[in-house]
Order: structure tokens, then sequence, then C-alpha cells
């Protein structure tokens, strides 16, 4: 049986992303959409009571936030994203129909990176070969059945890398899916740092975070883009 899919979106100063993300929702046909906003300074309340979508607001911290979100789902199944995607044709037909496989857990889509340049396929290609190994963060649309991500607690309650650890956690637990459905995100991270410090910023955290340095403190390495 194909179990609903719930998306849960953490929002924080988006407005110019969320409105067209959740039009293309709703044209791609989703059940459920649950924004959860960290109490933004701009207009993305606004902007999603409007589009009628579910909106729930608490202090920011994108992973109590995602939690949160799932709390308040009906779904299934959990599909994690950021406000700056676009998914591939037939993203969400693609993810139920992976979860009809009893022994599949979650998964992610094929992250292709927008620019066209040198940065997005460099990014695109790192991403495409680390994910086999049970490598990725939450702008590949990390999805997951509701009952495992309740068994596994959710995601951390860390300013950073909450992403990671619990994509470490659902490779650890079954059959994930790597779905060739390309999900697109934004190139506005090195479009407003830097390609190098971008890549330098990202090299850095993870080390530190192999070494053990406490994701509070790696917080600190890490500028926001909005």
């Amino acid at each position: 049986m194909t179990p609903t899919l719930s998306i849960v979106i953490p929002t924080y100063n988006e407005e110019a992303a969320i409105g067209p993300l959740l039009a293309h929702l709703a044209e791609a046909g989703a059940e459920e959409i649950i924004v959860v906003d960290g109490n933004s300074a701009d207009r993305t309340a606004e902007i999603v009571r409007s589009a009628g979508v579910r909106l729930l607001e608490m202090p920011p911290c994108r992973a109590l936030q995602m939690n949160a979100g799932a709390r308040a789902s009906r779904g299934g199944a959990l599909l994690f994203l950021h406000s700056d995607v676009r998914l591939g044709s037939g993203a969400l037909a693609a993810i139920r129909g992976a979860l009809c496989d009893p022994e599949v857990v979650g998964g992610n889509l094929d992250i292709v990176y927008e620019g066209g340049d040198f940065a997005a396929a460099c990014f695109t290609g790192i991403n495409r070969r680390r994910r086999r190994w049970g490598i990725f963060y939450g702008d590949s649309g990390i999805f997951c059945r509701r009952a495992l991500f309740e068994s596994l607690g959710g995601f951390l309650p860390w300013p950073i890398l909450e992403d990671y650890e619990f994509a470490r956690r659902l490779w650890k637990s079954g059959k994930l899916a790597f779905l060739d459905v390309p999900i697109r995100v934004s190139a506005r991270r090195w479009k407003n740092s830097g390609l190098v410090a971008t890549m330098w910023t990202w090299f850095l955290i993870q080390g530190l975070y192999a070494l053990g340095m406490p994701p509070r403190r790696l917080a600190r390495l890490y500028r926001a883009v909005r």
C-alpha cells in the first residue's frame, strides 16, 4: 500500500522563495504541505497564509521546525524540503512508488544545482557520488516513513548538520531509494559567498565535525545567505 506523503518545509526569511515553491508543489499534486516558520522578519508567513497552506510558527531552529512539522502532519511518509528547491517532473510519484517496496525505509532525490556553470556542475557531481555512501543533506529532499522517523527520534536539535546526522542514522536503518529524479537547488550560496569560500567552509565544517567539534561551535562558521 502506498503511504500518503506529507511535505514539511522549514523557513526563515524566505519571502523570495516560498511562494513559487508552494505554487510548484500544488501543481505537482502535493497531498499535504506544512510550512514551519522560524518567526521570520519578512513576509514569509504572510505569503504562506495567502497560499492557503498550513503554517506553524516557532523560534528559529531548523531541526526543531522540521520535527514540529512532522508531528503536525498526517501522512504515512514525510518529505523534507528547503525553500530554494524545485522538484523534477514526477518526483512525488517516484517517492510514493519507491515506498511501495516495504523494504525501503527512505531515500532522497538527485541534486542538480542551478547556474549552469562550473560550480554547479562541481557540486552536482560531488553530491551524486557521495550520496551512494549515505552522505547527503537536507537540500536533496530527504524522505522516510513516519514510523521510522518517530522511532529514530527525528532530527537532533542542532544548529547545523542536523540533516547530515539524520541521514547517517537513516542509512543504517534499512534500504534507501536513491532516486534519479532531479531536485533543482538554487545556486544562491556560492553566488553570494563565492565558490572557493563556500567549498572551503563546507570542507572545514565537515572536517571539524569528524574531529569531534560540537555543532554549536561549528554553526559560527556557517553564514546565512537569506
